[in-house]
């Protein structure tokens, strides 16, 4: 059976992630999406609003990734340089966009706003950019090429993630198993080393846990292919069992 692998990665744009003084809910709702749709969120960043450090972060990321999906600096204020770095990352003219500047003029007059200056500068994008549309407050998102670009206030992101969603190749689908070890990582780790470069198409994960007398660990074995999940599962659970008959072995019982 052919896997196809999809890969992403989320660009996480803004001063205020950075200090501590927003804390993000985007990354995550987007990893749970990603998941379900069978995508690999291989890297997250988070970049200041400065141009040069989303340019720099945003080439790396798109040429490596199938998707790359970033939230925040779409709106109207002068810290928000998303639209003009993203532009400057294509080397693209970054314009007002007509159909945005439509829906938001529409959109203002039915609330008896004025359409300033500042709000016509969610308007603005790459020239050539599809939109994402948006829902909850008119302003679109945007796409070049395999860049998602979306807001960063948390109703909207999800809003647009939504509208996205239909038109994204979904890969194959991981399984995942996990198994449940009495052993401390310390124990287990050259060996658990060993079976996964034995099964180099599965991940093995390894989560200590401890209950206050006692270290074991959660091991839990992720593959696209059902036969080589077991595989693993299965050599993981043959180093328990010897790591067992070991411990027994190592304890002579009461004498008679």
């Amino acid at each position: 059976m052919t896997s196809t692998i999809v890969t992403a990665a989320i660009l996480a744009i803004g001063d205020e992630l950075l200090s501590g003084r927003t804390k993000d809910k985007n990354i995550g709702h987007l990893a749970d999406v990603l998941l379900l749709s069978g995508i690999d969120l291989k890297e997250v960043r988070i970049v200041a609003d400065e141009q040069d450090a989303i340019v720099e972060a945003l080439n790396a990321l798109r040429k490596r990734y199938t998707y790359v999906f970033t939230s925040g600096g779409i709106g109207p204020t002068h810290d928000d340089i998303t639209a003009d770095s993203v532009s400057a990352a294509f080397g693209l003219p970054c314009e007002h966009d007509a159909e945005a500047m439509r829906l938001l003029a529409e959109m203002y007059k039915r609330r008896e706003m004025e359409f300033t200056e500042a709000r016509q500068r969610m308007a603005r994008m790459p020239k050539g950019a599809r939109h994402i549309a948006n829902p909850v407050s008119t302003a679109p998102g945007f796409i070049v090429d395999n860049v998602y670009v979306m807001a960063g206030v948390p109703q909207v992101f999800q809003a647009m993630v939504d509208n996205i969603l239909p038109e994204l190749q979904k890969g194959s689908h991981l399984l995942t198993r996990s198994l449940p070890c009495p052993y401390g990582e310390g124990d287990i780790g050259t060996l658990l080393g060993a079976i996964q470069k034995a099964h180099p198409e599965t991940s093995i994960g390894s989560y200590p846990k401890y209950d206050g007398q006692r270290f074991s660990t959660e091991l839990v074995v992720r593959a696209r292919d059902e036969a080589k999940l077991n595989a693993a599962a299965n050599a993981i659970s043959d180093m328990i069992r010897g790591l067992d008959a070991a411990r027994a072995g190592s304890n002579p019982g009461p004498e008679a």
